[in-house]
């Protein structure tokens, strides 16, 4: 019998052992150094106790990780192989340690004598992600095993696992959840035959995942995904409403929760909630929020803040958290020193949860939210493009005005597509079993101003709001959330709201390898030919235009079309808002990717 390879020993018990924590999907980047990750990979498929995951590109495999997590909130082994392959990962890891997504890193190595000796496809990886990293663990993989044998040692693929799910879980109550990096050192030989290991792979993986099915994890351990509910608790960091406050509002960013909602309906008080929170909806949901903070017969009232999440998207927020006369409290479950909290003033009180008391009678800010939702509602009239008044009127007047019925739809028919209609149209659209993702584009801020209160699923990469990895994230989420044998989850449709320069800069995650599924994923691309959200700087009114151009707006004329064809998309192109109506109301079966052209 072949001498079985320690690597392979070590990635099957490794990946037994995380399966056993909860771990249902796994990405795998081909390469030689991590080969016997990714064959342990592919067994634990093929028994059925995984979904597999091949990625070309590790960066987009690192997002599309992260996209697993944002819908499941279980973190997703990424395996790669050692070198340049592991600086790939770091955009993706900085967004989960920002946007507190839980990430898991398996990255192959050489072993340590191979640093600093210029050996090939070597590099000081294991401390890549020293500053993001909840947990960052450099193992010599030979080491562990034989320490193993004899003695407890830290590194058995049993601890490390626990130990690995818990930090990127965020089980302590200090710190919230983000990246873990495993760095792995392989000697040769890399991988053996699955017969040749102590135990058959298929063995190992079949009682890991009957083990995760029934709840039974080693040590009582708390897994994925149930940490919320076994956090420590915090009792004297609680905050409470009482008769008589202040004149508050409550202001939901991504990451929010349904909390925010939950006690922004509790307390009566207008919940101010940025889109991508996914927490605009209720009768407290106030659209034109950005705008009233301005107004002075409404957000210069504000004496107090309580914020919940990150919010991004507006200068109205951070600008109303810095006045002197408004008192601000920060919702945090971490509330750890060495957790960072949204606070632009610096001197927002934080706490781990807020409640409205006993006494409290959320009646008597009944007039305080009129004052928001009165506004609110003449800002929605005035701002709407989807249903308009004559459209309306024709539909009411029933079947003895037909003709100016088909007037109106015939000048919807014509009409051109602006953002406005676009991002307001894909909102409607989208329902509670649906997502929807939203890049960091100028869309994004055109639909917070306007998209009525409703509850829809919304995801976006709001931790660093860049434009990076958009489609690999949506991917994710669609893969995620479109499981047939998981119904729950929702079956949907996954529509993604982006800008054509953050789908070219992703462009590569476009490509969908052999035997991957098709999930039912609508991108909309808002092709107005460069970065117009550039436009809207301070730049745009005095810089010189040609160098602008040339540095900011960076024009572009991507054939979106041959792209589409390339990677094996459905395309469309819409240009009126009778074709984008019919377009919405149609199946989606695959991968479509939908070109609106707009105006700069």
């Amino acid at each position: 019998m072949t001498q079985p390879a320690l690597a392979s020993h070590y990635a099957t018990e490794l990946l037994g052992a995380l399966i056993r924590h909860g771990v249902r999907d796994v990405v795998v980047c081909p390469g030689s150094r991590s080969q016997a990750l990714a064959l342990a990979a592919a067994q634990a498929e093929a028994v059925g106790a995984v979904r597999l995951h091949v990625r070309l590109d590790e960066r987009s495999a690192g997002f599309f990780a992260l996209g697993v997590a944002r819908e499941t909130g279980v973190p997703v082994p990424v395996i790669v192989t050692s070198g340049s392959a592991v600086a790939n990962l770091l955009p993706a890891a900085l967004e989960a340690h920002e946007s507190r997504v839980p990430m898991l890193l398996l990255t192959a190595d050489r072993p340590a004598a191979l640093r600093g000796t210029r050996s090939n496809q070597t590099t000081r990886q294991s401390g890549l992600f020293a500053e993001c990293s909840r947990l960052a663990l450099d193992i010599d993989v030979d080491e562990a095993l034989e320490a193993a044998a004899g003695t407890v040692s830290l590194h058995d693929p049993a601890t490390v696992a626990a130990r690995a799910m818990s930090a990127a879980a965020g089980a302590r109550s200090d710190l919230p959840g983000g990246p873990v990096q495993l760095n792995l050192q392989f000697r040769e030989p890399l991988s053996s035959p699955a017969e040749s290991l102590p135990q058959l792979p298929s063995e190992v993986f079949g009682a890991a995942a009957r083990d995760r099915d029934t709840g039974v994890t080693p040590g009582g351990a708390a897994r994925a995904g149930e940490t919320a509910s076994r956090r420590d608790p915090i009792t004297d960091t609680t905050s409470y409403l009482h008769e008589g406050d202040a004149l508050a509002v409550v202001i939901a960013g991504e990451g929010a929760g349904l909390e925010a909602e939950a006690f922004a309906h509790a307390a009566g008080l207008p919940l101010l909630a940025e889109v991508v929170s996914g927490v605009r909806f209720g009768r407290e949901a106030i659209t034109g929020y950005a705008s009233l903070i301005d107004d002075e017969a409404t957000g210069a009232l504000i004496e107090r803040a309580i914020v919940f999440g990150h919010p991004t998207l507006t200068r109205q927020v951070p600008a109303l958290l810095k006045r002197d006369d408004v008192e601000v409290i920060v919702v945090d479950p971490h509330c750890g020193e060495q957790v960072d909290h949204f606070d632009p003033g610096g001197t927002a009180s934080i706490v781990a949860s807020a409640h409205v008391s006993e006494s409290y009678e959320p009646s008597s800010m009944r007039r305080w939210l009129g004052r928001w939702v009165v506004a609110d509602r003449a800002l929605r009239e005035a701002r709407s493009t989807v249903h308009e008044p004559d459209l309306e009127a024709a539909k009411a007047t029933g079947y003895k005005e037909r003709n100016a019925y088909a007037r109106a739809e015939l000048g919807a028919a014509k009409e051109s597509v602006t953002r406005e209609m676009l991002a307001e149209s894909v909102w409607r659209a989208s329902w509670p079993h649906d997502r929807l993702v939203l890049a960091a584009s100028r869309m994004v801020r055109v639909l917070d101003a306007i998209a009525t209160p409703r509850r829809v699923e919304v995801r976006a990469n709001r931790g660093l709001a860049g434009i990076d990895g958009t489609i690999a994230t949506a991917f994710g989420i669609a893969a995620a959330s479109q499981v047939e044998d998981q119904p729950s989850l929702g079956a949907g449709v996954t529509r993604v709201l982006v800008g054509d320069l953050a789908l070219l800069h992703d462009a590569s995650s476009l490509l969908l390898p052999e035997n991957e599924p098709h999930p039912r994923l609508q991108l909309f691309v808002g092709n107005d030919g460069g970065g117009t959200i550039f436009d809207t700087l301070e730049a745009a009114q005095t810089a010189e235009g040609a160098a602008f151009d040339r540095v900011m707006y960076t024009p572009q004329r991507a054939d979106f079309e041959s792209l589409a064809r390339a990677y094996g998309w459905q395309y469309r192109r819409v240009e009126t808002r009778g074709a984008l109506e019919r377009l919405l109301t149609e199946q989606v079966t695959g991968p479509q990717l939908v070109e609106v052209p707009l105006e700069r």
